[in-house]
């Protein structure tokens, strides 16, 4: 059975639960515990799980009484499982389940897929397929922070991680970037080489169903990851390594959320939420470790603290590469977002000497649903990039009528260090002169009033500052 058929098959029993107001995005959370059990009885990982506690058990338990022999089993699984990784995935369980026999007719129907034909690496592909369906639903909010598929792809294949380097994730969510990353050293390497030296991951995740999909995930890819249950932008972050590679889409919001304080190593701690991550992200990488992130816009143009975190940002590290993303690729249609591309300087200061911009947006399609976002679309970003992580490929300037220029950096400091450059037209017109619908103009408007609630944050946190010093 092809892979697609058989997420489909497990996707179709979440209707079981709809009537109970269960997103899809808990449902692959509760899905989580059940796979577990059903796969570990496939691969050989069920001599792990206490005796009593498996997936035949839960099959041949009658319907009465099924839920509370669930929730027990659950329990026992986060404290008694020979594997930490198994400990975690099923640590202080929750279920959505509350009547027996809605429980049972899920595990009925996951019983009833054809799963003798699976290879190993098709459960990880299974997975993800579940999660990538997750993301399709507006509700759960989960669709704001998956990133596609085909994105992620081309900013693995653009940073070229290595075996034995320390690879990151600092918002790991459902561990997408981790997984592509593994594939990519894999696929370039023996196994030998790849059991002598892996690569090693690590990641962050301040949502505890998040972080046990993503443990889920990459241990169903064979990824030995310790992902972090915390916040990156607080002393969580202590347990992070000087990384080699970080590959990151931070959150998107105005605010850093946690009321915990935030990491006193951040020159502008009082930054919003994606000005924080950036900040965290060029500090963590070692001298030579490079680093693709996505960004909303108001990161490339914000002033005031966003001007300052630009500036530092283009004082330490080589800044070589923006590529401006089309819109739509995310359920928020109000974000419009780009890739980063940078490598952590040698030198103390003027580590940019001058930024390539792709545009990839302008006279592009609205990708969504109907026109999905795939690799090929990405082909010619690669090409003119070239084969060297750190941007030093030759490259060549397209001029105004092409996609990929180069600006220096006397140029970006005569913008006030701004990074948001455009210099095609839409075929209708320039981007907000083509805004027409009322979607596209309430979009362009609570972009411009998200730019002016950054700067009135940080214009507060400013003053704010001094008197809880005095405190």
């Amino acid at each position: 059975m092809k892979n697609e058929n058989i997420v489909q098959k497990i996707w179709s029993l979440c209707h079981i639960l709809r009537g109970d107001g269960i997103s899809y995005h808990q449902y692959v959370s509760e899905l989580t515990y059940l796979l577990f059990l059903k796969i570990a009885e496939e691969n050989g990982v069920e001599r792990l799980l206490p005796s009593g506690n498996r997936w035949k058990d839960l099959l041949g338990h009658p319907k009465d009484g099924l839920l509370g022999f669930y929730q027990e089993m659950l329990t026992h699984l986060g404290t008694s499982a020979e594997s930490e990784t198994i400990q975690a995935i099923y640590a202080f369980p929750t279920t959505v389940f509350s009547h027996d026999e809605n429980l049972h007719a899920v595990v009925d129907g996951i019983a009833k897929i054809d799963w003798n034909d699976l290879a190993g690496d098709r459960f990880g592909h299974i997975y993800e397929g579940l999660i990538e369906k997750s993301s399709q639903d507006v509700r759960s909010g989960a669709g704001q922070y998956f990133t596609p598929r085909a994105l992620v792809n081309s900013m693995v294949r653009a940073m070229k991680p290595k075996l034995g380097e320390v690879i990151q994730d600092p918002a790991v969510g459902s561990g997408g970037f981790l997984i592509a990353a593994d594939r990519f050293v894999r696929s370039g390497n023996a196994n030998q080489a790849y059991a002598n030296t892996p690569p090693k991951y690590q990641g962050v995740e301040i949502e505890k169903n998040t972080r046990r999909i993503c443990l889920m995930n990459t241990f169903l890819n064979g990824l030995d990851a310790e992902v972090i249950y915390g916040d990156a932008l607080t002393d969580d972050a202590n347990g992070l390594q000087f990384a080699d590679l970080i590959l990151a889409n931070p959150p998107f919001g105005s605010k850093a959320g946690s009321r915990r304080s935030l990491r006193t190593d951040l020159p502008h701690s009082n930054a919003n939420k994606q000005l924080a991550f950036l900040q965290h992200i060029y500090l963590g990488l070692k001298p030579g470790g490079r680093a693709a992130v996505v960004l909303p816009d108001n990161v490339l143009s914000d002033d005031g603290v966003g001007r300052l975190v630009r500036h530092d940002l283009l004082d330490k590290c080589d800044l070589h590469t923006v590529l401006r993303l089309p819109t739509g690729i995310f359920a928020s249609a109000s974000v419009k977002t780009n890739v980063l591309f940078f490598t952590r300087g040698n030198k103390k200061r003027h580590n940019t000497e001058s930024i390539w911009i792709y545009d990839l947006r302008s006279s592009m399609p609205v990708f969504g649903k109907t026109t999905p976002l795939l690799d090929e679309h990405f082909s010619d970003f690669e090409k003119c990039f070239g084969n060297d992580p750190q941007g030093r490929s030759k490259r060549v300037d397209q001029g105004e009528t092409g996609r990929f220029r180069c600006f220096s950096r006397q140029e970006i400091s005569d913008r006030d260090d701004s990074l948001a450059i455009s210099w095609l037209l839409d075929e209708n017109g320039d981007a907000e002169d083509g805004a027409e619908t009322p979607e596209e103009i309430a979009a362009l408007i609570l972009s411009h009033l998200q730019s002016a609630m950054n700067e009135i944050e940080a214009v507060v946190g400013e003053l704010i500052e001094p008197s809880e010093v005095n405190e």
